[in-house]
């Protein structure tokens, strides 16, 4: 079923539709039996940007590039080692974006 059929299908199904079934109380009983949805603990997704926060680190500690893009960042200077290090962060932060976007559509 694709989007622009979207409107006729709901229209023609609410023609048809009467009412909800008669299902004796079943779905009650159901919902009543079904155990609580647990909570979810946030702490192993701060333990794991810890730890890849920590990597990347080790990983660019010797980095030239980015040692003096800091370098130049810290002391007030615009160059090209601080423009690269901005476009690197931006694509990163909108890479996550799109990533995050795209696994909560799929929810």
């Amino acid at each position: 079923m694709n989007e622009s059929h979207d409107d006729t299908i709901e229209a023609l199904l609410r023609q048809q539709f009467e009412g909800p079934v008669a299902d004796d109380g079943f779905s009650e009983r159901l919902m009543q039996q079904l155990p609580p949805r647990r909570c979810r603990t946030a702490w192993p997704m701060w333990l794991g940007v810890l730890i890849g926060v920590a990597a990347c680190w080790i990983c660019l500690a010797n980095v030239p590039l980015l040692d003096a893009g800091w370098r130049d960042w810290l002391a007030g200077e615009l160059s090209m080692p601080v423009i690269s290090m901005w476009l690197t962060m931006a694509f990163m932060s909108l890479l996550a974006l799109g990533w995050g976007l795209a696994d909560s559509r799929d929810r």
